[in-house]
């Protein structure tokens, strides 16, 4: 007849327990198989499963949790706590921990069967008090004397008893029992520290398990595939659409553009947008890609249908201000705006221009360009005095972050995280919106002294910035590293601004004042053929 195991018995395999695998040697193959045996139980192949214990000689489940199980479901709480002591090298805090959730599931039952009062008062008092807890613990069950809040009746008794198991294994060291899911945890772990790590990574379902992960240079746009010079004049701002299906252009000659992205990256021109007086300096889209504003350069803003490349409304006002600075909320229905003559001010309106909210004063600075996160939460802009000002509605928090040099430009992450700005020493600045930080992340490289410089994130989640630059070039920054890491030449006067392109990470669009536009593209053709398989 064979004996009962010992529940402190280590667990034994046909193969040398202590052997390793991988190539330095560091992966314990014990352990290493129970993660896969693990695994092929959560993904519901559970004779494999079995037929891998069997012809491994290695259990998932080793006799200590074997032990348990049986002693929680049969409510042998002694012979619980003494598996618990059993386990080797236990600390005394895990011990503590564990014996006062299987002594508190005791006391709960006893309070609930109704009859052993008396006994469950002993528990309290000499099994659960003794132990080294936090006092609030202990006064919360002895309340439960005279309340029965939590008590365990015999209708769920098999239920919370499956829980106090599910709460040890989160309490006892994971060697007792493999976490649910950890070869998948740490899968990913790995496939995700090869995308930070990979500098050019712009192709969010480049990834492979069969190969280790690596972009080249040519994954972030690295190409002209088109200038367009359908502007007579300089070329200040370029925007792509939300949804990636519309590029605008404002110049100084006074009109803007909406171009057409086609299917195959090739842009047409959609509408001319004319009627401004003066050069447009700015363009937003709403966050539904239906409308543009536009304003010119110390001129009234005016709001263009998209479909029909109408102007569908122009924002006077009784007293002639000069707009420097829009943005939309979310919903596509009101917009902010920042003006700096007669006063310093900014405020928002609805689509027909009535005025909602007001911030002005004589401490008011002048505001050089706004912007609202995606969720509506925040209202977010630069001033003149080298400041950024970030206001939460909800709470109606302010936070101001000083800069020590003047401030040109303003861009959000597409998440709204993040934003960054250039400044007129050559530095291009990220901050975290939300968060507490008084150090950037600081980007440099490109040449900005004179000029309005804007610009952008882009690619894949993000990972890049992108900015134009005075020496005629454009410069692409991945976020982890301070200097550019792609430079693009082809234009020959300052590149103003860039935008890239939110659903299509390999397309970058750059403005300059040699009048032109130019798509910049990644080389699509350095996808492996072999190394990918698409179900």
């Amino acid at each position: 007849m064979a004996s009962e195991p010992n529940p402190n018995q280590a667990p034994t395999s046909k193969a040398d327990p202590c052997k390793t695998l991988g190539r330095n040697h560091v992966i314990n193959r014990s352990e290493f198989v129970r993660l896969i045996i693990s695994s092929l139980y959560s993904l519901g192949y559970h004779t494999s499963a079995s037929s891998l214990e069997l012809e491994s000689g290695i259990s998932l489940d080793l006799p200590q949790y074997t032990f348990l199980l049986f002693y929680v479901l049969s409510g042998r709480w002694d012979d619980c706590i003494f598996s618990i002591h059993s386990i080797r090298d236990l600390d005394d805090r895990i011990q503590s921990a564990a014996s006062f959730l299987i002594w508190r599931e005791h006391f709960l039952e006893l309070l609930g069967s109704g009859n052993d009062l008396l006994q469950a008062v002993d528990v309290l008092r000499k099994r659960i008090y003794p132990l080294e807890l936090e006092r609030k613990k202990v006064h919360g069950l002895a309340r439960a004397v005279v309340s029965l809040e939590g008590v365990v009746t015999a209708e769920n008794m098999i239920r919370r008893r499956m829980g106090l198991l599910l709460d040890l294994v989160e309490v006892l060291p994971p060697w007792i029992r493999v976490p649910r899911g950890r070869l998948e945890h740490l899968v990913e772990m790995a496939v995700t520290k090869q995308k930070e790590s990979c500098v050019y990574h712009n192709l969010p379902d480049e990834v492979s398990l069969y190969e280790d992960h690596e972009c080249s240079r040519e994954h972030i746009p690295c190409k002209c595939s088109q200038t367009l010079y359908d502007h007579r004049n300089e070329v200040w701002v370029v925007q792509f659409s939300n949804n990636g299906e519309y590029l605008a252009s404002a110049s100084s000659d006074c009109t803007a553009i909406i171009w057409k992205v086609k299917e195959d990256d090739t842009l047409i021109l959609k509408y001319t947008l004319e009627g401004h007086a003066k050069p447009v300096s700015i363009i937003a889209w709403s966050p539904d890609d239906s409308m543009l504003l536009t304003c010119g350069n110390a001129e009234v803003l005016k709001l263009w249908n998209v479909d029909t490349g109408a102007c569908r409304h122009t924002f006077y006002s009784s007293v002639e201000r000069i707009i420097n600075s829009c943005a939309w909320f979310p919903n596509s229905k009101k917009i902010v705006c920042g003006s700096i003559n007669p006063e310093n001010r900014i405020y928002t309106c609805d689509l027909e221009g009535n005025e909602l909210e007001v911030w002005e004063g004589e401490r008011m600075p002048k505001i050089s360009d706004i912007a609202v996160t995606p969720d509506g939460h925040c209202l977010i802009s630069i001033s003149s005095n080298k400041e950024i000002w970030i206001r939460e509605f909800q709470r109606g928090e302010e936070r101001v972050i000083l800069e020590e040099h003047s401030i040109t430009s303003l861009s959000l992450s597409r998440d709204g995280e993040s934003l960054i700005v250039n400044l007129n020493s050559e530095e291009i600045h990220l901050w975290n919106v939300k968060g507490k930080s008084t150090i950037s992340d600081n980007f440099r490289g490109h040449k900005q002294k004179k000029y309005v410089i804007r610009s952008c994130f882009g690619g894949s989640d993000c990972l890049f910035i992108a900015s134009g630059s005075e020496d005629s070039q454009v410069y692409i920054w991945q976020r982890h590293n301070a200097m550019p890491i792609q430079i693009l030449s082809g234009h020959s006067m300052t590149v103003n601004c860039v935008s890239w392109n939110p659903t299509r990470p390999h397309m970058l669009a750059s403005a300059s004042d040699d009048r032109t536009i130019r798509i910049w593209l990644a080389n699509k053709n350095t996808r492996k053929t072999d190394s990918h398989l698409h179900c």
